[in-house]
């Protein structure tokens, strides 16, 4: 079984290593050093790609949001930082995003993956001032697909009449096929916006084609691609990369849902370029609370 030192929490580490992720020249912008923050034990090159605490409490949204293996500020942060799960999260504001100009080499390396992250929200997901989509994350790309991403994420409730969630994880590979990994109608899902705080991982296996979907440490089932293997993006067509928000721009009525941004809460945002086992999802759900 892999390590799980890729999973657990040091909740420090020195001002010394964060100076030489400033010296390199890993960041975006200039912010004054904040001494020790929060990251995954994870060796140099190791398979957590992207990692976003949110538990920085300084002047600079940006600051706050910063990605702590690159050292990577976010270009733009309109959410609010309210209390986490663990720490520090952000809250999401109507037509606001958390902006990156890439998720590092996440992109660039992935065959299998896991997306892994906390939510929070307080019933009904909207679109404009309907039910409908919010996106958790997306990678808007300018490969020419009609979504304007390579990958996005979906929470969607379809009325007010239901409180079962859909869930969306839709894939565009290099050579343009796509696919949508859905629990939806029958297998939408009750209990996820009940304004609670609830662990999600997304695990997708190159070896099985299939992504399986845990919350709270619980398989909820696997949707396959076929045989379609490796997932490849193409990173050189990857423009942003966006927390709480969809591929492309609002509408002029402001109900795009390929836009369209989550209203809760988002707390430790993880990517990783394998595809972590059951007890590592398990052990990342109990360890981070």
């Amino acid at each position: 079984m892999k390590t799980t030192l890729i999973i657990i929490s040091l909740r420090k580490v020195s001002l010394f290593i964060f100076t030489l992720f400033l010296f390199v020249g890993c960041q975006n912008m200039n912010e004054p050093t904040v001494g020790d923050y929060p990251i995954d034990e994870n060796p140099a090159g190791g398979p957590l790609k992207f990692y976003v605490p949110f538990d920085f409490q300084k002047e600079s949204n940006l600051f706050n949001a910063v990605d702590v293996i690159r050292a990577k500020y976010p270009t733009e942060n309109g959410f609010n930082q309210v209390e986490g799960v663990s720490g520090k999260a952000f809250y999401g504001v109507t037509d606001a995003k958390i902006q990156y100009a890439k998720p590092n080499d996440w992109a660039s390396t992935v065959g299998s993956f896991t997306v892994a992250f906390w939510e929070k929200h307080d019933g009904q997901t909207m679109n404009g001032g309907n039910p409908g989509a919010e996106h958790i994350f997306s990678i808007p790309s300018s490969n020419g697909h009609w979504s304007s991403g390579t990958m996005f994420l979906i929470f969607d409730q379809y009325s007010s009449s239901t409180t079962a969630t859909a869930i969306k994880f839709v894939a565009i590979d290099a050579d343009m096929t796509d696919n949508w990994f859905t629990w939806e109608n029958a297998e939408s899902i009750e209990g996820v916006l009940d304004n609670q705080w609830h662990h999600f991982a997304f695990v997708y296996d190159e070896n099985t084609s299939g992504l399986i979907l845990y919350i709270d440490g619980i398989n909820r089932g696997t949707k396959t691609w076929g045989t379609h293997g490796a997932i490849t993006l193409d990173d050189s067509k990857v423009s942003s990369f966006r927390i709480g928000n969809g591929p492309q721009s609002q509408n002029a009525n402001g109900d795009n849902w390929l836009y369209s941004n989550w209203k809760g809460a988002l707390d430790q945002f993880r990517l990783y370029n394998i595809a972590l086992t059951q007890n590592e999802v398990q052990e990342l759900y109990t360890n981070n609370q």
